[in-house]
């Protein structure tokens, strides 16, 4: 993809177009009331942010292994950091699927 191609796929958000799909992702499968484009990727996705809960990460885990092949595992330590927004979660799954 040409410069100006990837340019012209970025949201009005600044989201990459690694994490615009994830976020189209989150939208649909969480029936979020928000488009995909108004994410901002920098901002957190639990309470003040997106306002996402325990049950909303669930299903959103869920969705991520099913159309990325990444498990992401509850247990995992570095939960807070990984979910702590789009952004964080985005760079996790393509860290994830580049091994």
């Amino acid at each position: 993809m040409s410069n100006t191609a990837a340019q012209s796929t970025k949201g009005s958000n600044g989201a990459t177009p690694e994490e615009q799909e994830l976020a189209s992702l989150m939208v649909s499968t969480l029936n979020l009331e928000i488009a995909a484009t108004d994410i901002d990727p920098a901002a957190p996705l639990y309470r003040d942010g997106l306002g996402l809960d325990s049950i909303d990460i669930l299903e959103l885990s869920l969705a991520v292994s099913k159309a990325y092949g990444v498990k992401l595992r509850s247990d995992d330590e570095n939960n807070t950091q990984i979910f702590s927004s789009l952004r964080s979660l985005s760079s996790h799954i393509q860290a994830q699927r580049a091994r």
